[in-house]
């Protein structure tokens, strides 16, 4: 898959495709879906398949204190794309004069002369241009005038209800970490390199791999049972805290993973978490040593999670 960053990178070769346009946040099954119905496109018309998203997102330009905990970074959104039929990825750069870009200008600069879409699908509640002005119906329009078909995404739904991002955050935030694999359609994990922390696990007898969260908030919180790709060996067993550390007052949201039997320098190593079973809820311990003792329980529930798996 070729990422392309900005519309200033669009070049001729790049002109003619069929592609959609979202955040697609956790490139969950809905998502999975849309990117089916667009490679089956793709082969008809024997062009590139696009999905064209932005970084960052429109509404964490907009309300960046209210914006819901991402599923995915944009490193792992690159991940997790690469594993389906999408050839070309184009991330255009949410800023001021992408925001005051009228609707008729984004049709005309992104899509026609940018992309030179023929089959575009979006949501029928897409919006876009300054105001939010641009609709699915004007999309229509366009399309007739410049000779592009536009769909809207095939709805993908469990159980009667459609699979989207935010019923995935409302399970995971109830800690129902199957449910939000089931809607993910693959074990849910994030990403990030292995830094320097304060050597607190070290101490208390399980020394972690740190990794800070590149996100303005995390759509979970807890002790997990992961597992650990991107090392020899992979996949490694593991415990991870998710959370600021309550007992020693941290503020910052970290993951801190604990491997088991594993004695490697690892710092700087990028690497990704699988989280299989939430444990329980981080807490706030007295002292240390109840936060030692409460560890080790947690590495003994973990290493029977493996052990009946």
């Amino acid at each position: 898959m070729e990422l392309i960053r900005g519309l200033h990178n669009l070049r001729e070769r790049h002109h003619g495709c069929v592609a959609t346009i979202g955040n697609y946040d956790g490139i969950h099954l809905g998502h999975q879906a849309v990117i089916g119905q667009l490679a089956d496109e793709a082969v008809r018309l024997n062009l590139p398949a696009v999905v064209v998203t932005f970084e960052p997102q429109p509404m964490e330009y907009f309300m960046p204190d209210k914006v819901p905990a991402r599923l995915s970074c944009f490193r792992e959104k690159i991940e997790a794309l690469r594993r389906f039929a999408v050839d070309r990825m184009l991330c255009l750069d949410f800023n001021r004069q992408l925001a005051e870009m009228s609707a008729e200008k984004f049709i005309q600069s992104i899509l026609v002369d940018g992309l030179g879409i023929r089959y575009l699908v979006v949501g029928d509640d897409f919006r876009f241009g300054k105001d939010r002005r641009g609709d699915f119906q004007m999309l229509v329009v366009a399309g007739q005038r410049y000779g592009f078909q536009v769909v809207n995404m095939r709805t993908f739904s469990i159980k009667g209800e459609r699979v989207s991002s935010t019923w995935i955050r409302q399970a995971m935030q109830q800690g129902d970490i199957k449910l939000a694999e089931q809607l993910l359609g693959r074990d849910f994990r994030m990403s990030g390199r292995v830094v320097h922390g304060k050597k607190l696990g070290r101490q208390l007898g399980f020394p972690t791999a740190n990794i800070f969260l590149h996100r303005r908030a995390s759509p979970l919180k807890g002790i997990f049972v992961v597992q650990v790709y991107g090392l020899a060996g992979e996949p490694l067993p593991g415990v991870a805290s998710l959370g600021t550390r309550p007992t020693v007052d941290g503020k910052q949201v970290l993951l801190e993973v604990y491997l088991l039997d594993f004695k490697h320098d690892i710092y700087g190593k990028h690497i990704q978490v699988s989280f299989l079973e939430k444990l329980r809820e981080e807490e706030k311990f007295d002292s240390l040593e109840a936060l030692k003792d409460k560890i080790a329980e947690d590495v003994q529930q973990t290493r029977n999670f493996f052990a009946n798996r």
